[in-house]
Parts: C-alpha cells; sequence; structure tokens
C-alpha cells in the first residue's frame, strides 16, 4: 500500500471517529493538512471554532499569527504537515481532556509514522507534555522549557522536537507574542535548519570530466 493510500485511509477512520465524547460535538473532525513527506511537523492542541467549520487546522487568527511565524524561522506553510493533538473541537474551546488525548493519539501516531519528519514543532503545554512524554521524555512546565529543543524518538522515528507557547495565548496575552517571536527566529529556526539540511551521500555522483585525463604539466625551457 502506498503512503498516499495509506493516509487516505487514515483520514478516513479520523472522519467516522466515535472514539470519545468529542465527536458529538464536531461539526468536521480536523485531520491535519501538508506534505506527507515535510521534514517538519507542527502539532497544536485541538481544532477552535473556525477550524471546526473549516475541517482545516490553523485557519482562524491564530493561524495567521503561525504562518508569520513559521516564516520567522524560515518555513512557508505549503512546507509543514500541521495537525493537533485531538482531531475534534472541544466545546466551548475547553482544553482537551486526558480520556480524549487517549483516545485519539493513536491517529497522531499513525501521521509521524507516516510522515517521518525531522522535526516537530509542539505549541501550546498539552502539546508539548504530550509529545516529550511520547519520547520518554520529562515535562516540567512552559515558561522553563519553551524555546528548547529534545532529541528523542516517537513511534520508531527518531526525529527533534522544539516546543513552545500556543499562537491563540499570544492573542490573549500580548507580552507572550515577544517569546513567541524570539523562540521561532531563534532556536525553532536553529532546529529547522537541522531538519532541512540534506544528508550528505556516500559518494559524489560522477560526472564527465572524471574520466578526462588532466593535461600533463607544460614544461618551461
Amino acid at each position: 500500500m502506498s503512503v498516499e493510500e495509506e493516509y487516505r485511509r487514515l483520514v478516513e477512520e479520523i472522519m467516522n471517529c466515535t472514539k470519545c465524547r468529542l465527536h458529538q460535538y464536531r461539526r468536521n473532525p480536523v485531520p491535519g493538512e501538508g506534505p506527507l513527506n515535510a521534514k517538519v511537523m507542527v502539532i497544536g492542541e485541538a481544532p477552535g471554532r473556525n477550524e471546526d467549520l473549516q475541517g482545516r487546522p490553523f485557519v482562524g487568527a491564530a493561524g495567521q499569527l503561525l504562518n508569520k511565524l513559521l516564516e520567522l524561522a524560515g518555513l512557508k506553510r505549503e512546507q509543514v504537515y500541521i495537525t493537533n493533538i485531538v482531531k475534534c473541537r472541544p466545546p466551548g474551546n475547553r482544553d482537551p481532556q486526558e480520556d480524549e488525548v487517549k483516545a485519539c493519539l493513536p491517529y497522531l501516531l499513525h501521521q509521524i509514522r507516516l510522515v517521518k519528519p525531522k522535526l516537530i514543532i509542539a505549541v501550546g503545554r498539552h502539546s508539548a507534555r504530550t509529545l516529550l512524554e511520547l519520547a520518554g521524555l520529562q515535562w516540567r512546565s512552559m515558561s522553563e522549557q519553551h524555546g528548547k529543543t529534545y532529541h528523542g524518538e516517537i513511534g520508531g522515528v527518531k526525529l527533534m522536537i522544539t516546543v513552545t507557547y500556543h499562537p491563540a495565548a499570544a492573542l490573549y496575552k500580548p507580552p507572550l507574542r515577544q517569546k513567541l517571536e524570539d523562540d521561532f527566529r531563534g532556536p525553532i529556526a536553529a532546529a529547522v535548519r537541522e531538519a532541512l539540511r540534506e544528508e550528505p551521500t556516500s559518494k559524489k555522483p560522477r560526472t564527465l570530466l572524471d574520466y578526462l585525463k588532466p593535461s600533463p604539466p607544460s614544461s618551461k625551457s
């Protein structure tokens, strides 16, 4: 089965999911979007009102801010795969509850195994805690760990995880916007550069010049 076919089946499963109470409130599930060979994944916490209406992640005001933040890190939205820890909107935009996260986790793990990112940018404390714990790493607090990059393995995929505040938080608490911008402009941009760096090939490709004998040096009389 191709990656595209496997992904199509995964999306179909998410669209019909009734594993937790959130399916009772949704208009549209929000599986995620982006290239399946993306080297960077952005993983938020849960869809909001606009996402629930459109079935797409990060399309509201927080999404517009995310697009600007990605540019600070040297990325375009079209380069990254974007999803959330849970795929359906919690009522009233409340935080996702533990059993809801647990019910949705297999979908996220499947997405990570399919995309095989080099870097995950976890935005929001629920996303950061979940992903660090999946990688066997310790979560303490966002104030202590934002902007930091960790190396780990999730679902058999070796990757980096960098954590920061959720863009929506900066809309309600303007002082956080500067911290977000500093994270994306600095440590996240550095992690992005590492993720996008091409792995060296074992042998340099041979060209016609490799087969031509060099001219003998001319002798001076």
